[in-house]
């Protein structure tokens, strides 16, 4: 069911506090965690607590949890100090776009020059 945990997939594990993350924020919603490979000086992956697939599944079925996902990423966003400097928020979504977990996030990237377009 959407929303459930999946036994299978590391953010939830992450979530449930199995597996080690260096979290930098969370709430009742939302967790903030450093990307493992970061492409920024600042890359936090900013996660639903529930399961959705995908930000598309995540924006049909929980849009409020959506614009949840999108406030925590602004809030880390000012405490990481690149709200001033600029900072890019991205979904990718589908293994044809780079997602490599399938569990809904948000790449938070800041602290260096980001040229467009990326990629």
């Amino acid at each position: 069911m959407a929303g459930d945990p999946q036994a299978d997939c590391l953010f939830c594990k992450i979530v449930a506090g199995d597996v080690p993350a260096t979290i930098v924020h969370e709430n009742d919603t939302t967790v903030a965690f450093r990307d493992i490979n970061p492409q920024a000086p600042t890359h936090v992956l900013v996660i639903p607590k529930a399961h959705y697939p995908d930000a598309a599944s995540l924006a049909e079925q929980a849009p409020q949890l959506a614009a949840d996902v999108l406030a925590t990423a602004g809030q880390v966003a000012a405490a990481e100090r690149v709200d001033g400097t600029g900072y890019r928020i991205v979904f990718n979504t589908g293994g044809g776009a780079g997602q490599t977990v399938f569990h809904a996030h948000a790449h938070l990237l800041g602290g260096r020059g980001l040229n467009w377009p990326p990629g």
